[in-house]
């Protein structure tokens, strides 16, 4: 079996069993970090770096890694910690990462271990957080707590990018857009990707509520089940156009919350979109493993545009098949 089959393998074991791989390393200090081992490419020591004239103060350089030139982001820096000094980067490491089909090198101070954990044993930062924090998580491996970096909101905000659907899509869709009342739910771990999948949904003019993880957007999903059961309202896929969410998030993941939605009759005929922000051939496998309708890589505001103005006109037209029937 080939490295990639055998990794795939490894991956599709793992789907709808709500666990995963986490990297612990030290950015300054004693206190342990961790990131997914799933958006991590590997662990070298820190190369030569190049200063690049008039960067973000979070980027120190770039570096040629085996023939590819990536960004080197000091994180310490980046969480508004005492960047790693000059003269320190060659005793230091770099975790090579991939995000959205783009690589970047993190600077840190050390590499602790990798851990295995269940998705449950990892919580949510404190709400009193959640506008100032660069968390996603905060579990304890060994004795100790370990807090799990918002990755993506650094690269947001080091790289500046901004997410949004264009007017152009808006108006080449406006017919179908407008005066809708549909309700998509979505669910992600990260603050920055819940702002930029709200501000497309609010765009569309589709009405919206994002939770932090799958555990609370199923939560969510239940309590409206039990209002159809006792005839408050009607079943939950006539309200709900889609359920969006991310795969890793802490307390209950993306594959388990497909799984638990496709084992519960109230639910099972919801259509689910996957998201992440690691694309490639695992994603399409563990989709289809757990259930799910779709993978999408995060976020492409037009991708995901289209598939919602698929699912209302899909929506619209079983309206219409039912009215008739």
């Amino acid at each position: 079996m080939s490295d990639f089959l055998k990794e795939v393998d490894k991956r599709t074991s793992l789907a709808g069993m709500n666990r995963m791989e986490l990297l612990l390393f030290k950015i300054k200090g004693d206190q342990l970090f961790g990131i997914n081992v799933f958006k991590v490419r590997e662990v070298i020591r820190t190369p030569a770096v190049s200063p690049v004239p008039k960067s973000d103060a979070r980027i120190v350089g770039v570096s040629d890694i085996r023939g590819q030139t990536m960004p080197m982001i000091d994180l310490a820096s980046s969480l508004d910690m005492e960047p790693i000094k000059k003269e320190n980067y060659t005793g230091s490491l770099t975790i090579v990462t991939e995000f959205n089909s783009s690589v970047q090198g993190f600077l840190v101070e050390n590499v602790d271990r990798i851990v295995h954990l269940s998705w449950d044993d990892i919580l949510p930062p404190p709400d009193t957080l959640n506008a100032v924090n660069y968390l996603t998580g905060i579990t304890r491996a060994h004795g100790e707590i370990v807090q799990i970096v918002d990755v993506e909101k650094v690269l947001t905000e080091v790289a500046g990018t901004k997410v949004e659907v264009s007017d152009e899509f808006i108006k080449s869709h406006k017919d179908t857009i407008g005066d809708n009342e549909f309700f998509v739910l979505g669910a992600d771990d990260s603050s920055v990707a819940r702002g930029q999948l709200k501000g497309i949904l609010d765009k569309l003019g589709v009405a919206n509520k994002i939770m932090h993880n799958g555990q609370q957007a199923f939560d969510f999903l239940n309590k409206w089940a039990e209002e159809h059961e006792k005839g408050f309202n009607d079943r939950v896929s006539r309200r709900i156009l889609m359920v969006i969410s991310d795969i890793e998030m802490p307390e209950m993941d993306g594959y388990m919350l497909t799984k638990n939605i496709r084992k519960d009759p109230k639910l099972a005929d919801l259509y689910v979109v996957l998201s992440s922000s690691l694309s490639g051939g695992f994603n399409d496998t563990l989709t289809l493993k757990v259930g799910a309708d779709k993978f999408l890589s995060k976020w492409n505001p037009e991708e995901l545009g289209q598939v919602i103005i698929d699912r209302i006109k899909t929506a619209k037209a079983l309206e219409l098949t039912d009215m008739s029937a």
